[in-house]
Protein backbone atom coordinates (compact mmCIF):
# COMPACT_ATOMS: atom_id res chain seq x y z
CA UNK A 1 0.00 0.00 0.00
CA UNK A 2 1.28 3.29 -0.64
CA UNK A 3 2.18 5.71 2.08
CA UNK A 4 -0.40 8.05 3.06
CA UNK A 5 1.73 10.63 3.20
CA UNK A 6 3.17 10.80 -0.45
CA UNK A 7 -0.64 11.49 -1.36
CA UNK A 8 -1.63 13.97 1.38
CA UNK A 9 1.86 15.89 1.18
CA UNK A 10 1.77 16.87 -2.80
CA UNK A 11 -2.06 17.50 -2.46
CA UNK A 12 -1.56 19.84 0.00
CA UNK A 13 1.43 21.47 -1.74
CA UNK A 14 -0.39 21.99 -4.97
CA UNK A 15 -3.47 23.56 -3.32
CA UNK A 16 -1.23 26.47 -1.28
CA UNK A 17 0.72 26.96 -4.73
CA UNK A 18 -2.30 27.90 -6.53
CA UNK A 19 -3.65 29.61 -3.82
CA UNK A 20 -0.68 31.87 -3.70
CA UNK A 21 -0.39 32.44 -8.09
CA UNK A 22 -4.27 32.70 -7.83
CA UNK A 23 -4.31 36.39 -7.69
CA UNK A 24 -1.30 37.20 -9.44
CA UNK A 25 -2.71 35.69 -12.21
CA UNK A 26 -5.57 37.77 -11.88
CA UNK A 27 -3.75 40.91 -12.11
CA UNK A 28 -1.40 39.85 -15.06
CA UNK A 29 -4.31 38.93 -17.19
CA UNK A 30 -6.73 42.31 -16.25
CA UNK A 31 -3.27 44.26 -16.74
CA UNK A 32 -2.52 42.94 -20.32
CA UNK A 33 -6.35 42.31 -20.99
CA UNK A 34 -6.31 38.35 -21.59
CA UNK A 35 -10.08 38.26 -20.53
CA UNK A 36 -13.45 36.37 -22.04
CA UNK A 37 -15.47 38.99 -23.33
CA UNK A 38 -19.76 38.71 -22.95
CA UNK A 39 -21.10 37.84 -26.16
CA UNK A 40 -24.67 36.29 -27.11
CA UNK A 41 -23.64 33.08 -26.85
CA UNK A 42 -21.71 33.32 -23.25
CA UNK A 43 -23.32 33.47 -19.84
CA UNK A 44 -21.08 36.27 -17.81
CA UNK A 45 -21.90 39.93 -17.74
CA UNK A 46 -18.15 41.54 -17.39
CA UNK A 47 -14.80 40.30 -19.28
CA UNK A 48 -13.21 37.80 -16.64
CA UNK A 49 -9.90 36.47 -17.11
CA UNK A 50 -8.81 33.03 -18.35
CA UNK A 51 -5.99 32.42 -17.51
CA UNK A 52 -7.24 29.54 -14.69
CA UNK A 53 -5.53 26.65 -16.71
CA UNK A 54 -1.90 28.14 -15.86
CA UNK A 55 -2.60 28.31 -12.42
CA UNK A 56 -3.56 24.53 -12.58
CA UNK A 57 -0.45 23.87 -14.63
CA UNK A 58 1.42 25.24 -11.96
CA UNK A 59 0.18 23.15 -9.15
CA UNK A 60 0.00 19.87 -10.61
CA UNK A 61 3.98 20.42 -12.04
CA UNK A 62 5.13 21.44 -9.30
CA UNK A 63 3.44 19.22 -6.84
CA UNK A 64 4.62 16.27 -8.81
CA UNK A 65 8.07 17.55 -9.39
CA UNK A 66 8.30 18.41 -5.01
CA UNK A 67 7.48 14.34 -4.34
CA UNK A 68 9.44 12.86 -7.68
CA UNK A 69 12.47 13.37 -5.18
CA UNK A 70 10.83 11.04 -2.73
CA UNK A 71 9.07 8.32 -5.00
CA UNK A 72 9.84 7.57 -8.65
CA UNK A 73 7.94 9.10 -10.85
CA UNK A 74 9.58 9.34 -14.42
CA UNK A 75 6.37 7.68 -16.04
CA UNK A 76 4.51 11.61 -15.85
CA UNK A 77 7.20 12.72 -18.09
CA UNK A 78 5.22 12.17 -21.37
CA UNK A 79 2.27 13.17 -19.28
CA UNK A 80 3.39 16.13 -18.39
CA UNK A 81 4.74 17.26 -21.82
CA UNK A 82 1.43 16.40 -23.34
CA UNK A 83 -0.25 18.67 -20.55
CA UNK A 84 2.04 21.75 -21.67
CA UNK A 85 1.44 21.02 -25.44
CA UNK A 86 -2.16 21.65 -24.29
CA UNK A 87 -1.73 24.46 -22.21
CA UNK A 88 0.14 26.40 -24.63
CA UNK A 89 -2.38 25.69 -27.77
CA UNK A 90 -5.51 26.04 -25.43
CA UNK A 91 -4.10 29.66 -23.69
CA UNK A 92 -3.07 30.64 -27.71
CA UNK A 93 -6.31 30.02 -27.92
CA UNK A 94 -8.47 32.16 -25.75
CA UNK A 95 -6.12 34.85 -27.08
CA UNK A 96 -5.82 34.63 -31.04
CA UNK A 97 -8.90 31.93 -31.23
CA UNK A 98 -7.19 29.29 -33.06
CA UNK A 99 -8.60 27.03 -35.97
CA UNK A 100 -11.33 23.91 -34.24
CA UNK A 101 -8.47 22.17 -37.37
CA UNK A 102 -5.54 22.91 -36.02
CA UNK A 103 -6.32 22.54 -32.38
CA UNK A 104 -7.64 19.16 -33.23
CA UNK A 105 -4.09 18.18 -35.17
CA UNK A 106 -2.50 19.26 -31.93
CA UNK A 107 -5.08 17.36 -29.60
CA UNK A 108 -3.85 14.07 -31.85
CA UNK A 109 -0.34 14.59 -31.65
CA UNK A 110 -0.59 14.91 -27.82
CA UNK A 111 -2.08 11.93 -27.55
CA UNK A 112 0.14 9.53 -30.13
CA UNK A 113 2.56 11.44 -27.65
CA UNK A 114 1.27 9.58 -25.03
CA UNK A 115 0.85 6.53 -26.30
CA UNK A 116 4.54 5.88 -27.92
CA UNK A 117 6.36 7.55 -25.60
CA UNK A 118 4.63 6.86 -22.08
CA UNK A 119 2.62 3.89 -23.16
CA UNK A 120 -0.74 5.34 -22.04
CA UNK A 121 -3.20 3.20 -24.48
CA UNK A 122 -6.85 1.21 -24.63
CA UNK A 123 -5.44 -2.53 -25.77
CA UNK A 124 -7.01 -4.44 -23.82
CA UNK A 125 -11.21 -4.95 -22.73
CA UNK A 126 -10.67 -7.39 -19.58
CA UNK A 127 -13.00 -9.31 -20.03
CA UNK A 128 -15.89 -7.40 -21.63
CA UNK A 129 -18.01 -9.31 -24.39
CA UNK A 130 -15.14 -11.50 -24.10
CA UNK A 131 -12.47 -10.05 -25.32
CA UNK A 132 -9.15 -9.33 -23.80
CA UNK A 133 -6.07 -7.82 -25.27
CA UNK A 134 -6.61 -6.34 -28.87
CA UNK A 135 -3.38 -5.97 -31.53
CA UNK A 136 -1.81 -2.58 -31.99
CA UNK A 137 -4.20 -1.89 -35.36
CA UNK A 138 -7.28 -1.51 -32.98
CA UNK A 139 -5.43 0.01 -29.92
CA UNK A 140 -3.78 3.02 -31.72
CA UNK A 141 -7.52 4.43 -34.01
CA UNK A 142 -9.25 3.05 -30.39
CA UNK A 143 -6.81 5.27 -28.03
CA UNK A 144 -6.82 8.26 -30.60
CA UNK A 145 -10.52 8.86 -31.22
CA UNK A 146 -11.22 8.00 -26.83
CA UNK A 147 -8.38 10.07 -25.93
CA UNK A 148 -9.36 13.31 -28.00
CA UNK A 149 -12.92 12.66 -27.57
CA UNK A 150 -12.21 12.77 -23.91
CA UNK A 151 -10.51 16.21 -24.34
CA UNK A 152 -13.20 18.34 -26.47
CA UNK A 153 -15.84 16.27 -24.15
CA UNK A 154 -14.26 18.35 -21.31
CA UNK A 155 -13.71 21.35 -22.83
CA UNK A 156 -16.97 21.60 -24.17
CA UNK A 157 -18.38 21.00 -21.01
CA UNK A 158 -16.65 24.32 -19.42
CA UNK A 159 -19.86 26.57 -19.84
CA UNK A 160 -20.82 28.02 -15.96
CA UNK A 161 -18.72 28.65 -12.97
CA UNK A 162 -16.88 25.84 -11.33
CA UNK A 163 -18.71 22.56 -13.62
CA UNK A 164 -15.11 21.90 -15.26
CA UNK A 165 -13.07 21.81 -12.48
CA UNK A 166 -16.01 20.85 -10.54
CA UNK A 167 -15.89 17.53 -13.06
CA UNK A 168 -11.96 17.40 -12.37
CA UNK A 169 -11.98 16.87 -8.84
CA UNK A 170 -15.27 14.55 -8.78
CA UNK A 171 -13.31 12.68 -11.30
CA UNK A 172 -9.74 12.83 -9.47
CA UNK A 173 -11.08 11.83 -6.29
CA UNK A 174 -13.28 8.91 -8.04
CA UNK A 175 -9.89 7.19 -10.05
CA UNK A 176 -7.75 8.60 -7.14
CA UNK A 177 -9.22 6.31 -4.75
CA UNK A 178 -9.17 3.58 -7.50
CA UNK A 179 -5.30 4.62 -7.80
CA UNK A 180 -4.71 4.14 -4.03
CA UNK A 181 -6.57 1.13 -3.32
CA UNK A 182 -4.57 -0.73 -6.13
CA UNK A 183 -1.02 0.31 -5.37
CA UNK A 184 -0.47 2.86 -8.24
CA UNK A 185 1.47 5.16 -6.74
CA UNK A 186 2.09 7.33 -10.09
CA UNK A 187 -1.31 7.27 -10.95
CA UNK A 188 -2.71 8.40 -7.27
CA UNK A 189 0.09 11.05 -6.51
CA UNK A 190 -1.32 12.66 -10.65
CA UNK A 191 -5.12 12.28 -9.12
CA UNK A 192 -3.89 14.37 -6.14
CA UNK A 193 -2.23 17.00 -7.37
CA UNK A 194 -4.49 17.59 -10.07
CA UNK A 195 -7.44 17.40 -7.15
CA UNK A 196 -5.54 20.28 -5.03
CA UNK A 197 -4.80 22.27 -7.98
CA UNK A 198 -8.67 22.52 -9.39
CA UNK A 199 -9.80 22.93 -5.31
CA UNK A 200 -8.81 26.61 -4.27
CA UNK A 201 -9.68 27.60 -8.25
CA UNK A 202 -12.98 25.90 -8.15
CA UNK A 203 -13.63 28.35 -5.19
CA UNK A 204 -12.48 31.39 -7.10
CA UNK A 205 -14.52 30.48 -9.89
CA UNK A 206 -17.65 29.62 -7.97
CA UNK A 207 -17.54 31.69 -5.19
CA UNK A 208 -15.18 35.27 -5.77
CA UNK A 209 -16.45 38.73 -6.97
CA UNK A 210 -13.12 40.32 -8.17
CA UNK A 211 -10.60 37.34 -8.01
CA UNK A 212 -13.18 35.36 -10.05
CA UNK A 213 -10.82 33.90 -13.42
CA UNK A 214 -12.19 31.27 -15.94
CA UNK A 215 -9.99 28.08 -16.95
CA UNK A 216 -9.85 28.33 -20.29
CA UNK A 217 -9.30 26.62 -22.91
CA UNK A 218 -6.01 25.83 -21.93
CA UNK A 219 -7.29 24.59 -18.07
CA UNK A 220 -10.10 22.56 -19.99
CA UNK A 221 -7.26 20.86 -22.59
CA UNK A 222 -5.07 20.04 -19.78
CA UNK A 223 -7.56 18.39 -17.63
CA UNK A 224 -9.10 16.59 -20.78
CA UNK A 225 -4.87 15.46 -21.18
CA UNK A 226 -5.02 13.99 -17.42
CA UNK A 227 -8.76 12.36 -17.77
CA UNK A 228 -7.55 10.71 -20.88
CA UNK A 229 -4.63 9.72 -18.92
CA UNK A 230 -6.51 8.20 -15.69
CA UNK A 231 -8.89 6.39 -18.02
CA UNK A 232 -5.97 5.16 -20.60
CA UNK A 233 -3.97 3.77 -17.47
CA UNK A 234 -6.90 2.03 -16.43
CA UNK A 235 -7.75 0.29 -19.57
CA UNK A 236 -4.25 -0.88 -21.10
CA UNK A 237 -3.54 -4.45 -20.30
CA UNK A 238 -0.92 -4.29 -17.73
CA UNK A 239 -2.38 -1.70 -15.75
CA UNK A 240 -2.30 -1.98 -12.05
CA UNK A 241 -6.22 -1.64 -11.84
CA UNK A 242 -6.56 -4.72 -13.78
CA UNK A 243 -4.29 -7.11 -11.52
CA UNK A 244 -6.14 -6.37 -8.54
CA UNK A 245 -9.64 -5.50 -9.39
CA UNK A 246 -12.49 -8.62 -9.47
CA UNK A 247 -12.25 -9.95 -13.08
CA UNK A 248 -16.45 -9.46 -12.71
CA UNK A 249 -15.81 -5.37 -11.83
CA UNK A 250 -16.21 -4.26 -15.35
CA UNK A 251 -13.26 -1.55 -15.77
CA UNK A 252 -14.61 0.01 -18.94
CA UNK A 253 -18.22 0.70 -17.87
CA UNK A 254 -16.38 2.03 -14.53
CA UNK A 255 -14.80 4.50 -16.77
CA UNK A 256 -17.71 5.12 -18.75
CA UNK A 257 -19.99 5.73 -15.66
CA UNK A 258 -17.00 8.54 -14.29
CA UNK A 259 -17.48 10.23 -17.93
CA UNK A 260 -20.97 9.72 -18.54
CA UNK A 261 -21.90 13.43 -18.58
CA UNK A 262 -19.24 14.83 -20.60
CA UNK A 263 -19.36 11.84 -23.08
CA UNK A 264 -22.86 11.86 -24.08
CA UNK A 265 -23.88 15.09 -23.98
CA UNK A 266 -21.15 16.16 -26.54
CA UNK A 267 -22.69 13.08 -28.30
CA UNK A 268 -26.26 14.58 -28.51
CA UNK A 269 -24.56 17.87 -29.20
CA UNK A 270 -22.62 17.12 -32.31
CA UNK A 271 -24.52 14.59 -33.28
CA UNK A 272 -27.59 17.41 -33.42
CA UNK A 273 -25.20 20.47 -35.09
CA UNK A 274 -23.99 17.50 -37.50
CA UNK A 275 -27.74 16.35 -38.50
CA UNK A 276 -28.90 20.39 -38.79
CA UNK A 277 -26.07 20.68 -41.48
CA UNK A 278 -23.80 22.82 -39.18
CA UNK A 279 -20.06 21.72 -38.05
CA UNK A 280 -19.71 19.47 -35.21
CA UNK A 281 -17.58 22.37 -33.70
CA UNK A 282 -20.05 25.29 -34.25
CA UNK A 283 -20.99 26.52 -31.08
CA UNK A 284 -24.37 27.27 -29.30
CA UNK A 285 -26.31 27.39 -26.12
CA UNK A 286 -27.86 23.42 -26.42
CA UNK A 287 -25.30 22.46 -23.54
CA UNK A 288 -26.75 20.61 -20.67
CA UNK A 289 -25.94 23.24 -18.43
CA UNK A 290 -27.44 25.82 -20.74
CA UNK A 291 -31.24 23.68 -20.32
CA UNK A 292 -30.15 24.55 -16.28
CA UNK A 293 -29.66 28.21 -17.03
CA UNK A 294 -33.02 28.28 -18.93
CA UNK A 295 -35.12 26.87 -16.12
CA UNK A 296 -33.67 29.73 -14.00
CA UNK A 297 -30.99 27.64 -12.10
CA UNK A 298 -27.50 29.69 -10.58
CA UNK A 299 -24.78 28.73 -12.05
CA UNK A 300 -23.95 26.43 -8.38
CA UNK A 301 -27.20 25.15 -8.59
CA UNK A 302 -26.38 24.32 -12.27
CA UNK A 303 -22.72 22.64 -11.33
CA UNK A 304 -24.21 20.79 -8.50
CA UNK A 305 -26.71 19.25 -10.02
CA UNK A 306 -24.73 18.21 -13.06
CA UNK A 307 -21.96 16.61 -10.71
CA UNK A 308 -25.21 15.00 -9.08
CA UNK A 309 -26.02 13.34 -12.19
CA UNK A 310 -23.13 11.79 -13.40
CA UNK A 311 -22.00 10.71 -9.30
CA UNK A 312 -25.72 8.83 -9.93
CA UNK A 313 -24.07 6.93 -13.21
CA UNK A 314 -21.21 5.91 -11.30
CA UNK A 315 -23.49 4.44 -7.80
CA UNK A 316 -25.77 3.06 -10.46
CA UNK A 317 -22.73 1.12 -11.88
CA UNK A 318 -20.87 0.81 -8.91
CA UNK A 319 -24.41 -1.03 -7.41
CA UNK A 320 -24.95 -3.41 -10.19
CA UNK A 321 -21.47 -4.68 -9.90
CA UNK A 322 -21.64 -5.18 -6.51
CA UNK A 323 -24.95 -7.42 -7.07
CA UNK A 324 -22.87 -9.71 -9.49
CA UNK A 325 -24.02 -7.82 -12.85
CA UNK A 326 -22.02 -9.34 -16.32
CA UNK A 327 -19.36 -6.64 -17.41
CA UNK A 328 -21.61 -6.27 -20.50
CA UNK A 329 -24.77 -5.79 -18.22
CA UNK A 330 -22.62 -3.34 -16.25
CA UNK A 331 -21.84 -1.48 -19.88
CA UNK A 332 -25.50 -1.26 -20.98
CA UNK A 333 -26.56 -0.07 -17.72
CA UNK A 334 -23.96 3.07 -17.76
CA UNK A 335 -24.75 3.73 -21.69
CA UNK A 336 -28.81 3.59 -20.91
CA UNK A 337 -28.81 6.30 -17.87
CA UNK A 338 -25.92 8.07 -19.52
CA UNK A 339 -28.41 8.76 -22.52
CA UNK A 340 -31.51 9.06 -20.27
CA UNK A 341 -29.89 11.85 -18.00
CA UNK A 342 -28.19 14.43 -21.26
CA UNK A 343 -30.74 12.93 -23.98
CA UNK A 344 -33.47 12.39 -22.24
CA UNK A 345 -33.47 15.57 -19.84
CA UNK A 346 -33.25 17.85 -22.17
CA UNK A 347 -35.26 16.76 -24.75
CA UNK A 348 -38.40 16.43 -21.62
CA UNK A 349 -36.50 20.19 -20.88
CA UNK A 350 -37.13 21.49 -24.01
CA UNK A 351 -40.44 19.90 -24.80
CA UNK A 352 -41.77 22.20 -22.06
CA UNK A 353 -39.70 25.19 -22.49
CA UNK A 354 -41.12 25.90 -26.34
CA UNK A 355 -44.73 24.69 -24.65
CA UNK A 356 -44.22 27.52 -21.99
CA UNK A 357 -46.26 24.78 -19.40
CA UNK A 358 -46.93 25.03 -16.23
CA UNK A 359 -44.86 22.18 -15.20
CA UNK A 360 -42.07 25.11 -17.16
CA UNK A 361 -43.06 27.72 -14.37
CA UNK A 362 -43.25 25.92 -11.47
CA UNK A 363 -39.24 24.12 -12.27
CA UNK A 364 -38.43 28.20 -12.78
CA UNK A 365 -39.88 29.55 -9.53
CA UNK A 366 -37.96 26.69 -7.96
CA UNK A 367 -35.04 27.43 -9.56
CA UNK A 368 -35.25 30.85 -9.16
CA UNK A 369 -36.32 29.97 -5.31
CA UNK A 370 -32.68 27.81 -5.01
CA UNK A 371 -30.36 31.13 -6.12
CA UNK A 372 -27.93 31.88 -3.31
CA UNK A 373 -25.82 34.31 -5.08
CA UNK A 374 -27.83 37.44 -2.80
CA UNK A 375 -28.15 35.91 0.75
CA UNK A 376 -26.10 36.97 3.19
CA UNK A 377 -24.10 34.04 3.81
CA UNK A 378 -23.10 33.88 0.01
CA UNK A 379 -21.96 37.29 0.22
CA UNK A 380 -19.48 37.17 3.05
CA UNK A 381 -18.19 33.88 1.46
CA UNK A 382 -17.17 35.90 -1.72
CA UNK A 383 -15.60 38.70 0.10
CA UNK A 384 -13.72 35.73 2.18
CA UNK A 385 -12.78 34.19 -0.94
CA UNK A 386 -11.62 37.29 -2.45
CA UNK A 387 -9.46 37.91 0.44
CA UNK A 388 -7.39 35.13 -0.30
Amino acid sequence: MTPLYLILLPFCISMLLVLWIHPRLVKIALMKEIVDCPDARKLQRRPVPVLGGVAVFFGIVCGVGVVGTLEGTSGLFSVTVAMMIMLYTGTMDDILDLSPSLRFLIEICAVLLLFFVGGYCIDDFHGLWGLGVVPFAVALPLTLFAAVGIINAINLIDGVNGLSSGYGILSSLIFGVLFYSVGDTKMALLAAVTCGSLIPFFLHNVFGRYSKMFIGDGGTLVLGVVLSVYVTATLRHDSVAALYVAPDIGLIPFTLAVLAVPVFDTLRVMSTRIRKGRSPFSPDKTHLHHMFIELGCSHAMVTLAILLLNASVVVVWGTAALLGASIAVQLYLVVALGLVITFGLYQFAEWHLRRRTRFLRTLRRIGYALHISRTRGFLRLQHWIDRL
